[in-house]
């Protein structure tokens, strides 16, 4: 059986299209010419279609018409093949010629290191072997967030997708960068359609370097791939240290807001705060730090002379006291960590997970604790003073939208996943 923690190198042993890259750059040898344009050359696409077996046409003939190949380029599978191993530092362009890259040579005889390199470099690819001019969908053109959209659905069923609820998320992802309201019905039609399309050439390749599995009608990732999505998102393989905490907000009370949270051992600190901060409900708009009574550990800067938190990872700190987080240095919102357990990362779970919690958010910039008790008094009495304007500086119509109870445990979770896709960016 293979160990969960290296995941399943037969897997990326036996991929085809792996097996290809490897061909292909063990090919290049001491480099190879290009065009002026930056392609192979036709007589070098003509060995590797054959070489490599692309499953590439050359000089096609459809419907007794021979189309010319006038470049490389329109060799998808080829171009994948190409362009994956320059993305995955493989080989690279010196003076128009593409050569091997010595630190990625090393890699050839490595299948696991070689597979996180090229699964780490899918986002990349979308114009390598996606189809562009007519016909061409709005996923090509954001690859990056569209298939990592994709990837993070998957990851979060713990089982098989359908391909529709797939298409679905890559198509509401894609289409929040653009205004389609004045596109027709016909016309958002034809384009979800073409965009379903590349979504299931994308999960093809995947499923071709065995990420993947597919039928037609739905998708899941593999083993190989969800320790590849978990590696990315800085998740715990299973067995790996999982700390319990629960993070409470000092001197606020009635009620109280705290959060129980499961994370990584091996969480940096910098992660933790971005954990707090999904958690908790802050908005990131001002200066952090922990402390352990002893250290005081923040963002890397040489005026405030934190020891650097993403050098620090969270199980290595000294829990013989209260661990704290303080928010704000102005209105200093101080939040007690305390460790309520040390146990193993489950299969099948997402780490980092909220298990519970009680009460909301105060509202940035409202004056720390005190400044927030007289808030909600304020709001509390229609007839005073202030009423009115904080109604107003809260963005309420009414002072009753604002519900210092309110907590959404499934709300917090969704929060937590999009963090850990917005890390994999970083």
């Amino acid at each position: 059986m293979a160990d969960p923690k290296l995941g399943d190198a037969a897997g990326a042993t036996e991929s085809a299209l792996v097996g290809q890259v490897v061909d292909f750059v063990r090919w290049i040898d001491g480099g190879r010419k290009l065009t002026q344009t930056g392609a192979l050359t036709l007589a070098d696409s003509r060995t590797l279609v054959d070489r490599l077996g692309t499953r590439d046409q050359i000089d096609p003939a459809i419907g007794g018409r021979v189309f010319k190949t006038k470049s490389s380029t329109e060799l998808l599978h080829l171009s994948l093949i190409v362009e994956w191993a320059k993305a995955a530092g493989l080989v690279r362009v010196v003076r128009g010629r593409l050569v091997p890259v010595k630190k990625g040579a090393v890699l050839l005889d490595r299948p696991m290191e070689l597979w996180t390199a090229l699964f780490d470099a899918f986002g990349k690819l979308g114009p390598a072997f996606l189809p562009t001019g007519w016909g061409e969908s709005l996923l090509r053109n954001e690859f990056d967030i569209g298939s990592r959209a994709m990837l993070s659905a998957m990851h979060r069923q713990n089982g098989p997708i359908a391909l529709t609820d797939l298409g679905d998320v890559v198509w509401n992802t894609v289409t929040a960068r653009y205004v389609l309201d004045g596109a027709t019905d016909v016309q958002l039609s034809t384009a979800r359609r073409i965009n379903d399309r590349d979504v299931r050439r994308a999960l093809w390749v995947l499923a071709d370097i065995g990420a993947v599995a597919t039928n037609e009608d739905t998708a899941e990732l593999t083993e190989l791939g969800r320790s590849g999505i978990r590696r990315q998102r800085g998740e715990p393989e299973p067995g790996d240290a999982v700390h319990q905490i629960s993070v409470t907000l000092t001197d606020v009370a009635d009620p109280m807001v705290w959060r129980r949270l499961l994370i990584p051992s091996a969480m940096p600190l910098s992660g933790l705060h971005q954990v707090i901060q999904t958690a908790m409900g802050w908005e990131e708009c001002h200066l952090h730090s922990f402390t352990n009574g002893v250290r005081t550990y923040g963002p890397a800067d040489r005026e405030l002379r934190f020891i650097d938190e993403s050098s620090v990872r969270f199980g290595d700190l000294d829990f013989e006291d209260v661990v704290q987080y303080t928010y704000d240095f102005g209105d200093d919102w101080v939040h007690d960590i305390v460790v309520e357990r040390v146990g193993v990362a489950e299969p099948g779970e997402h780490y980092p997970r909220c298990v519970g919690g009680e009460g909301a958010c105060p509202p940035e910039d409202c004056g720390g604790p005190p400044g927030y008790e007289h808030l909600r008094q304020v709001l509390a009495s229609p007839g005073d003073v202030e009423h009115a304007e904080m109604v107003t500086w809260l963005g309420l119509e009414q002072a009753s939208e604002f519900d210092p109870a309110a907590f959404a445990i499934n709300a917090v979770n969704s929060g937590l996943a999009a963090l850990g896709a917005a890390e994999r960016r970083r």
